[in-house]
């Protein structure tokens, strides 16, 4: 509650659906309307959902290959330091920069920065950890892992007006829609 006026500050309207299909042709139909701060959550993903919701591709793949490039690159440059800089030494008659032997750890290294890019790159695109939403507050939407399908839009979309959302939202086929209060 907002103690200066008194008032609620609506986060935004949640509504359930019938199933699936419902919920594909509602996250469609809140799309075409103009709304682009809306989700959907479901037990399972969807087929075609991602379309429905004008959702483009993830950039995690970039992040995840400029990390591998990253690591392969700071590998080679780190034993090319060690080996023919800093600490020349030669071993078996080979030059001091010998990349052959070093491609294992290269390897190595790329591997792993790029499973660390793609852990933190999709925290952050995400936005995790977020320890707390207004949709948890709600009774009903502790079903969306379980058996409920749900879309909820955004307060801060700039096609939100209370009544015009949960109005549209009747109309596609919503039950139970709830206003969702900040916390």
């Amino acid at each position: 509650m907002n103690q200066q006026s008194g008032q609620i500050r609506v986060a935004g309207v949640l509504a359930e659906f019938g199933g699936a299909e419902a919920l594909l042709a509602a996250a469609a139909k809140v799309r075409t309307a103009g709304y682009r701060q809306f989700d959907v959550c479901s037990p399972y993903p969807v087929h075609g959902m991602d379309q429905a919701m004008g959702l483009g591709r993830s950039p995690l793949g970039w992040i995840v290959l400029g990390c591998g490039i990253s690591g392969a690159a700071a590998a080679m440059l780190l034993q090319w330091y060690a080996n023919a800089y800093d600490y020349p030494l030669v071993v078996s008659g080979k030059p001091y920069f010998a990349w052959q032997p070093f491609l294992v750890v290269v390897f190595e290294v790329m591997v792993g920065a790029s499973a660390f890019g793609a852990i933190l790159g999709m925290l952050v695109l995400n936005r995790l950890p977020r320890w707390h939403h207004p949709l948890f507050e709600n009774a009903d939407f502790a079903r969306a892992s379980d058996d409920g399908f749900f879309l909820y839009i955004n307060a801060t979309d700039g096609e939100y007006q209370l009544e015009k959302t949960e109005a549209l939202l009747a109309d596609i086929g919503g039950k139970s829609i709830a206003r969702i209060e900040e916390a």
